[in-house]
């Protein structure tokens, strides 16, 4: 039999009876077949964009409006379909396929992150031939990429700076080349960039001389002031906007500091209180241009500490603020409990006291809680301060610990021997309570050396 015969061939073999085999294999083909329209219907591109209404704008999602619930961070795809979220920012395309796939599978679209040099990298942008192998990889990963249906939008470069000087006409003529090219080969996705904090002469160089759906910003301590920064630059630029990284208090500026020039950490309490806050009094979420805000960030990262931003532990447990954004998402108050840390003592003092050892000193941190909780253990470790810069940004390295104690529950303090190396050092806690959740804080201090 000829499997290659038009379906209709293959019935009419089964109505004259000639085999009932025949009936099994049309019965077959056919179900195959369905499977196979259904998986391409459900794995192809979603068609998005940015549409303007009476009432503001909205992204469209297949014609449909998608209030977007978003997280920067390439992680934890299950827990944020389970606190609300529904759309995660990435910054690059490792692991993209990766991703997209775990995101799909949780119902997250992506806005996919392409790295492209910032515009102060003259000699790449001063020469054809690394412009054309830039645009090269872009064009070969878009078109990789495309059709995958958790694809929300490209965001092309992150915190790139948009100088009028004409010097850089040879950036701006490869971005338009980029943009372009992806509006060729995909027309089914928006493009956007992020600016770092409201800067009225990038966003009027983009307006200017770039071809974007739509702006971004990264912005923390000075979401303050966006809402009149929106406002009085309203008469020259008056279309959407997202932010794509929001979220408790960076470490580069209003950040309380030791004499030797460690940044001071809140306890993640304080910093969950300052997001919490921050959405209420801060987030301009009834501004009509405002299509999507991306809380920062949403896993565990080395960025000042490895807990900083982190709302995540490197194991993926959960700290106070996903339960802050779970109630964001969904208007609802969760009922899990998370452990909730007041302040730590070293040696009886508190990290803006200049904590100075003697090498080999005795060292006994203790945690202040806000609260009598139920806990499971204190997890304590030492750290050599994060020194280390590259290119005028805080490191990424992961670090190890130079020393490391386990508490069992409900015991708050522990004993160390302060390193013999002459430096500045942290001592880091994070309580885990019988849920996996956990609360964590850290004190800086400076081993001085009579040698």
């Amino acid at each position: 039999m000829n499997l290659n015969k038009p379906f209709s061939d293959i019935a009419s073999l089964i109505s004259s009876g000639n085999n009932i085999v025949y009936s099994i294999i049309f019965s077959t083909c056919l179900y195959v077949t369905l499977l196979a329209c259904q998986d391409v219907k459900e794995n192809s591109a979603a068609i998005v964009r940015i549409a303007k209404s009476d009432s503001g704008y909205v992204v469209l999602r297949n014609g449909k409006a998608f209030g977007i619930k978003g997280a920067s961070g390439a992680s934890n795809f299950h827990t944020l379909q389970e606190a609300g979220g529904n759309c995660l920012r990435i910054w690059d395309t490792t692991h993209l396929q990766q991703i997209l796939d775990s995101a799909h599978a949780n119902n997250i679209a992506v806005i996919a992150g392409l790295p492209m040099q910032n515009s102060d990298q003259i000699d790449l942008y001063n020469d054809p031939v690394k412009v054309l192998r830039q645009l090269s990889q872009f064009q070969s990963l878009i078109d990789r990429h495309k059709n995958h249906p958790a694809l929300l939008m490209w965001c092309l470069g992150n915190e790139l700076d948009f100088p009028y000087n004409p010097s850089y006409n040879n950036f701006y003529d490869a971005f338009n080349a980029i943009t372009k090219m992806i509006r060729h080969l995909d027309p089914n996705h928006p493009v956007t960039t992020t600016v770092l904090n409201f800067n009225r002469k990038y966003i009027a160089n983009i307006q200017l001389r770039c071809d974007l759906d739509l702006i971004s910003f990264n912005i923390f301590n000075n979401i303050s002031l966006l809402k009149e920064d929106l406002k009085s630059f309203s008469w020259f630029w008056n279309g959407p906007y997202m932010l794509l990284e929001w979220g408790t208090d960076g470490p580069w500026t209003g950040t309380q500091r030791t004499a030797w020039g460690a940044f001071i950490e809140n306890p993640s309490k304080k910093k969950a209180d300052v997001i919490l806050n921050r959405y209420r009094q801060e987030m301009p979420v009834k501004d009509p241009r405002l299509v999507g805000n991306f809380i920062f960030y949403w896993g565990s990262k080395q960025e000042t500490t490895h807990t900083w931003f982190s709302i995540f532990d490197e194991s993926g447990r959960k700290s106070e603020p996903v339960a802050i954004m779970e109630s964001i998402w969904t208007g609802k108050l969760p009922q899990e409990h998370y452990p909730q840390i007041r302040y730590m003592l070293l040696n009886n003092k508190g990290a803006a006291d200049n904590i100075l050892l003697n090498p080999g000193e005795t060292m006994r941190p203790e945690l202040v809680m806000h609260e009598k909780d139920s806990i499971m253990s204190v997890r304590w470790e030492i750290f050599r301060e994060d020194w280390y810069k590259e290119n005028g940004q805080n490191s990424t390295r992961k670090l190890l610990p130079l020393d490391r104690k386990i508490e069992p529950a409900g015991k708050l303090t522990t004993e160390f021997t302060s390193p013999m190396e002459e430096g500045p050092y942290r001592i880091f806690a994070k309580i885990y309570d019988y849920n996996g959740n956990f609360a964590t804080c850290n004190t800086p201090f400076y081993v001085v050396s009579d040698r």
